[in-house]
């Protein structure tokens, strides 16, 4: 009977999620595509009439990279809070590095095919195919150790620079993907970081329980029949699609820093993973706004000071935590 009742219950959440996946898909899209727009136009027409129409709130690129900047600020610690405490931290760099061979192999296909010339795209697939690679390789070797990271760090980049010396240009395109450029961000890049803000958020939102349970007692949540791999596997494949996303900004080579710094920060502040959760999000923001408003102020890169900022924030949370202690 017993048996009965949980089957029941199993099929009935089946059918939740049938249903429930394709509708918030389907919110998703109509948000991003009909609704984020205006709403994006108004926030920065007010913006425009606040600072008297300074360059810094009329250039569409402008407008278009502090946006961005501003859902990496957030996408980026609220996954690396996740890894951070694992351990995991060089994963995110590992990915990165096969994300770039994804935008090589997109570069090369869209050369020779423009309407599959979409090397996001390309990266965002090629990363998660990584992301579960790596996932099967660490269930294999038992555990995250530094031998699959260190296969897919090294791997993915010399598939990239192979496929590049082959047949593509490395043209200020690649130089983008490979150092971030703040101007190099179009609008329907931003409308993909909305949807992937709004796909880690709820994912988050739904699975932060079993997700810190699994970070900080991995034996226990088996014994408390959790199943493990999913929420390992579903973690991994976010981290892909943040880096992916992160990429434009930062390029592949930093954009590790964002999902470690400010979590890194963080837990100088405070010893509890909720808090520090909601702190590194705070320090994500500072590090993106002030590092790209200081990179126009000193004509330097955006994605280096961005990362500069995050450390210098990271060394003043170690200063001021030795300070009171």
């Amino acid at each position: 009977m017993t048996m009965a009742v949980e089957q029941g219950r199993q099929r009935r959440g089946l059918g939740l999620l049938a249903v429930g996946i394709p509708l918030t898909l389907l919110a998703f899209g109509v948000f991003i595509v009909w609704i984020f727009p205006p709403l994006f136009e108004l926030f920065w027409g007010g913006m425009e009439t606040l600072f008297d129409g300074h360059w810094l709130v009329t250039s569409s690129f402008i407008r278009h990279g502090f946006t961005a900047g501003v859902l990496i600020g957030f996408t980026a610690p609220v996954v690396g809070a996740y890894l951070v405490n694992r351990q995991m931290a060089l994963i995110g760099e590992a990915l990165a590095h096969t994300a770039f061979g994804g935008v090589a192999i997109g570069l090369f296909v869209g050369a020779s095919i423009p309407a599959l010339n979409y090397p996001l795209a390309w990266a965002m697939v090629v990363a998660a195919i990584s992301a579960l690679g790596m996932q099967y390789i660490a269930v294999k070797t038992d555990g995250y150790a530094d031998i699959p990271i260190a296969i897919m760090l090294t791997g993915g980049f010399a598939v990239g620079i192979a496929v590049i010396s082959y047949g593509v240009v490395f043209s200020a395109t690649v130089e983008s993907y490979l150092f971030g450029d703040i101007l190099f961000v179009p609008f329907e890049n931003v409308q993909l970081m909305v949807g992937l803000a709004l796909l880690v958020g709820l994912t988050i939102g739904l699975t932060h329980k079993q997700l810190k349970f699994i970070t900080f007692d991995r034996e226990a949540a088996r014994l408390a029949r959790i199943n493990v791999w999913f929420y390992d596997t579903l973690l991994i494949v976010l981290t892909a699609l943040v880096v992916v996303a992160a990429m434009q900004i930062l390029g592949a080579i930093l954009v590790a820093g964002m999902l470690v710094i400010p979590v890194a920060a963080a837990m100088q502040v405070t010893s509890s993973f909720n808090r520090s959760l909601v702190v590194s999000i705070a320090f994500g923001q500072i590090a993106v706004l002030g590092g790209i408003l200081v990179s126009y102020d000193l004509g330097v890169a955006t994605g280096p000071m961005i990362i500069i900022t995050a450390i210098l924030i990271y060394l003043g949370t170690l200063v001021a935590g030795r300070s009171q202690s």
